[in-house]
């Protein structure tokens, strides 16, 4: 299975160089990484090539270039990001996948309305850089998700025995 390989290649780099990080929150912060790179990438690609650094319009709506990104980003690491959380990350988690799902979703979306809300604040009230202000943004939501979903999400409920 991809999950066991990806699993095994990130724990090999731990014992290499990361011993001192718990495991989770290694592999916490390694799929995290690679699911913000491509995040990232395709946050790039959206601003340059496909919105053009213009005014994205609907009939209901003119999205500015950086947030039009943001969403398509989302939209498509999302995905990749519950699989690596769900199969690679949090495999101890004794909330059933569908509930994973919905929790991680509903993560997600607290995540989306953050990142908006920031990502507008840098650029258009501070006058930072877009790509400063995604990074900027990118951290604080990091942090928030990471305690959402070991708390929420993937928690693992106490198997203590009441006496």
């Amino acid at each position: 299975m991809i999950a066991n390989f990806i699993r095994t290649i990130l724990l090999t780099i731990r014992q290499w160089f990361f011993r001192f990080i718990p495991e989770q929150s290694y592999l916490y912060m390694a799929c995290g990484g690679i699911n913000l790179v491509f995040d990232m990438l395709i946050f790039f690609i959206a601003y340059h090539f496909i919105f053009q650094e213009q005014n994205f319009n609907t009939p209901f709506f003119t999205f500015s270039p950086h947030v039009a990104s943001l969403f398509l980003s989302f939209i498509i690491s999302t995905p990749t990001g519950f699989l690596l959380s769900r199969y690679v990350v949090w495999t101890n988690s004794t909330v059933r996948g569908r509930n994973q799902a919905i929790n991680y979703l509903s993560v997600v979306l607290l995540c989306i309305v953050l990142n908006t809300v920031l990502l507008k604040i840098f650029v258009e009230y501070f006058h930072f850089r877009m790509f400063l202000s995604r990074m900027l943004t990118c951290v604080i939501v990091v942090a928030t998700s990471y305690i959402l979903q070991r708390n929420f999400a993937f928690k693992v409920k106490s198997t203590k025995a009441i006496s």
